[in-house]
């Protein structure tokens, strides 16, 4: 199997507002592009553009994803296929820029997505030419690359294992906010969650957390987004 390599994106960044607990800290949005022999597999894609709701009430500040992939030396072109860990906007919001590029998604999460009001920007993720590969459970939809069910921060919530050189890699997702909170194995839901055009509900879930626990084997190491200023958002991964 070819060496599978994992480049962190930063996607942007946003402010919390007064009303929640971090108010006025910065959260950090991150995605990832795993290389792979065929392609590059994408797992998330930041906020999307234009929801002027959501850009006033979080002070959004998205970074576009052609420009991210290519300060990290990827062509968009080379997307062969996408995983979000959930569907909230701050993980999906740039789907819709890969019309006919499969989009691995839990069935519960696109049932919620589709369903729920204010769940995210539905314009968003079911667009013109969308191709929602809807599996359940756990599977591996590029060699070396795992997707594993981790409900519980969203009814669909997913995780990776990526097979590197240096062995596994564990992309959490929001199931756990850093390495720290999965080494003390506390996952209390202290912390709000994603923003989105509702009002934030807690983030991190125990159940995501054992589920992601499970899921990995322990030689499994971490790999954490950027963490400044106070940040509490991205994608973060811990150890198992």
């Amino acid at each position: 199997m070819t060496d599978l390599r994992v480049l962190a994106l930063p996607m942007g960044e946003f402010t919390f507002p007064a009303d929640e607990e971090y108010a006025g800290q910065t959260g950090v949005v991150v995605a990832y592009a795993i290389r792979h022999s065929a392609g590059v597999f994408l797992f998330d894609t930041g906020f999307g553009f234009g929801n002027a709701e959501l850009d006033t009430f979080y002070k959004v500040r998205a970074r576009a994803l052609p420009d991210v992939l290519a300060a990290a030396g990827v062509d968009e072109a080379e997307i062969t296929a996408i995983a979000n860990c959930h569907l909230h906007a701050d993980h999906s919001g740039q789907n819709l820029r890969f019309p006919g590029v499969p989009i691995y998604v839990q069935p519960a999460e696109w049932a919620a997505a589709r369903n729920e009001p204010d769940y995210t920007v539905l314009d968003w993720v079911d667009f013109p030419g969308v191709r929602i590969e809807e599996v359940a459970g756990d599977h591996e939809p590029v060699p070396g690359v795992r997707i594993f069910a981790t409900p519980g921060h969203s009814p669909g919530h997913q995780s990776l294992v990526v097979e590197t050189p240096e062995g596994p890699l564990l992309l959490a997702g929001q199931a756990v906010y850093s390495a720290g909170e999965w080494r003390a194995s506390r996952m209390h839901a202290t912390v709000r969650h994603m923003p989105r055009t509702a009002p934030p509900t807690p983030g991190p879930s125990p159940d995501s957390a054992r589920s992601t626990r499970s899921g990995c084997s322990s030689a499994t190491t971490a790999r954490a987004g950027p963490r400044r200023r106070g940040a509490r958002r991205g994608i973060l991964a811990g150890p198992c």
